[in-house]
């Protein structure tokens, strides 16, 4: 039937609201995200560190790295941690979302701070390679050397116990944090994770899932926006090419996930991703591995980050906080 779409639940009342007042973002080209990397203020200021930790007992430094591969370039960290003197701290490794293709390792720490502010953690993000200028494996590269940086310097210079250290991700960065703890888990000499934390993870190029079609053209991310992503983070590759595409590049691809770390893994009922989120809790069941799965009914995608303030956001942001404070245990 011409016209035909999908039945889809309906967003959160007060979050309807909320997005109906968010600019449209328009198709994604690779016209506009080079554009976004030569300006990336081009949708909005990004945050600055000193408005990030403005009032917070923190301090921010950064750390030049050397890259994984020797052809890899340094790569940018910023690790935040407590003022108060304390050593063998956990530690948050967390990759920022935007599909992989926009923003920086300054958006969308505003959660991460407040869970170094009430479990004492070190937390670390990492400034990793976009797309389409630098397509897979660069940023996995990035995201790699970064976790391996920690562990070799968790003591001395971090003050982490790296018996304590989860990756986590939001949206874009979720593939990155499933995809390092992938790759770890198949070096012979993997650095150890504790935990995934995976928030409204985009992790499957194929887009082929019953909420991928459900929201195919919906603010603030749809199958328009992933599909673009892919295509540009994949260089083409993936389910429409024929191509294969790693499973440390696209998690959902992997056909194992057993000796991966617990893992959070969230979404909304009304997020694109969806439906990914969940299959991928449910294979991690299906291979042993314990996972807490939370499908939020009518959030969108990014609602928690994108509307805090709302009873929705607030639930979610404090089920994660319970989480991460059962992972780490008591604040140090």
């Amino acid at each position: 039937m011409s016209g035909f779409k999908l039945a889809r639940p309906p967003y959160d009342a007060e979050l309807a609201i909320i997005r109906d007042t968010f600019p449209p973002f328009g198709p994604i080209t690779n016209e506009l995200i080079i554009a976004h990397h030569e300006d990336p203020s081009l949708y909005g200021p990004l945050p600055s560190v000193s408005d990030l930790i403005k009032g917070r007992p923190i301090v921010h430094k950064e750390y030049e790295i050397a890259g994984f591969k020797a052809e890899d370039p340094p790569v940018l960290l910023s690790v935040f941690t407590p003022t108060s003197s304390c050593d063998n701290r956990p530690c948050v490794y967390f990759m920022h979302g935007g599909g992989m293709i926009f923003l920086n390792r300054h958006v969308g720490l505003e959660q991460p701070l407040d869970w170094v502010m009430e479990t004492g953690c070190v937390l670390v993000s990492v400034e990793y390679r976009l797309a389409p200028e630098n397509p897979q494996p660069a940023a996995l590269h990035d995201c790699y050397a970064g976790l391996r940086w920690i562990h070799s310097n968790s003591a001395d210079l971090l003050g982490v116990d790296r018996t304590r250290i989860m990756v986590a991700g939001h949206s874009g960065g979720s593939t990155l944090a499933a995809g390092i703890a992938l790759f770890a888990r198949d070096q012979e000499d993997g650095p150890g994770i504790c935990a995934q934390l995976l928030a409204c993870p985009m992790i499957d190029d194929r887009n082929t899932s019953t909420s991928s079609r459900q929201f195919e053209d919906e603010e603030p991310w749809d199958r328009k926006s992933s599909v673009a992503a892919w295509a540009a983070v994949l260089e083409h590759r993936g389910n429409d090419y024929g191509l294969a595409v790693s499973p440390y590049f696209a998690p959902a691809r992997a056909e194992d996930l057993s000796g991966l770390p617990q893992a959070w893994i969230d979404v909304g009922s009304t997020d694109v991703f969806r439906d990914e989120a969940v299959s991928y809790a449910s294979r991690l069941w299906e291979a042993g591995v314990q996972a807490e799965l939370h499908v939020w009914p009518g959030g969108f995608h990014g609602f928690d980050m994108m509307a805090p303030n709302s009873t929705l956001g607030k639930k979610a942001i404090r089920a994660k906080m319970d989480w991460i404070k059962t992972i780490f245990g008591t604040k140090v």
